[in-house]
């Protein structure tokens, strides 16, 4: 049988998403906790593999088992066997058509920058900072030419392995909630880096520093050496993924819980 998992994790004491030799890693992570309850070696799939330090609140994965297990045998299980930064929060069986890469319709993550001239010293594993004030409003005026299908090779940064830069952005918006910034955004799929570049190049928009054509430029030009630096790690959330309605996953709809 084929599982589908909602996870959520604080990625701040792993080396990303993605399994590896040297480092504790959020896949390796869940495979081994899996397999305890499921008595067999799994590989699980995630909707997004994400990077050192960032955190997810609607990671989806997919595993197969031949083990049956109840819901609550399945949830309490695993997470039993997870450290207390890693949880599972759902479980469903589909069918072998499900795949929690290749099927989703669509990824959504959000940024977010604590923005007053004193550095935070609660949840500072949760934000980005900027000392300097930020315009939202035209941060968020700037970032509306990202929205529709388009070549996204000014935000990739070297090291991404996929065939081309195409995606697109289905969703982009900036706001700001008393001394937080909120960068929300949707696309198909994301580059290497993506929203971290995106967000590089916004917030010198925000201080006043650069313009909007600017950024238009930037981003027309596909040329990431032009672009603003790459934006910390910690302020990054992948904050759900959408599949076809006849799987009947849970959607992450809640707020970031630090809100």
């Amino acid at each position: 049988m084929r599982y589908a998992l909602g996870i959520e994790y604080d990625g701040a004491g792993f080396f990303g998403w993605q399994r590896q030799s040297h480092a504790p890693s959020v896949q390796q992570c869940i495979e081994k906790a899996i397999e305890v309850v499921a008595n067999h070696p799994v590989t699980v799939i995630c909707a997004g593999r994400t990077d050192t330090g960032v955190h997810a609140l609607g990671q989806v994965v997919h595993f197969d088992s031949p083990s049956e297990r109840s819901e609550r045998q399945w949830i309490l299980g695993i997470n039993s066997n997870l450290p207390k930064s890693v949880s599972v929060q759902w479980i469903r069986v589909v069918d072998d058509t499900f795949h929690a890469r290749f099927g989703a319709f669509s990824r959504s993550y959000q940024y977010r920058i604590f923005n007053r001239w004193v550095r935070p010293a609660i949840g500072v594993s949760y934000y980005g900072w900027c000392r300097t004030a930020l315009d939202a409003e035209r941060m968020h005026e700037a970032a509306q030419v990202l929205l529709g299908r388009h070549d996204f090779s000014a935000f990739r940064s070297s090291g991404c392995s996929a065939q081309h830069a195409v995606r697109e952005i289905t969703d982009i918006c900036i706001s700001r909630q008393k001394d937080i910034v909120e960068i929300d955004i949707t696309a198909d799929a994301f580059l290497y880096h993506m929203v971290r570049n995106i967000v590089g190049s916004l917030i010198p928009v925000g201080k006043g520093e650069k313009s909007c054509q600017w950024f238009s430029d930037v981003f027309h030009g596909r040329d990431r050496k032009l672009a603003g630096v790459t934006a910390e790690p910690h302020g990054l959330c992948f904050t759900n993924v959408r599949y076809d309605k006849k799987y009947q996953l849970p959607e992450r709809e809640e707020p970031f819980p630090f809100s």
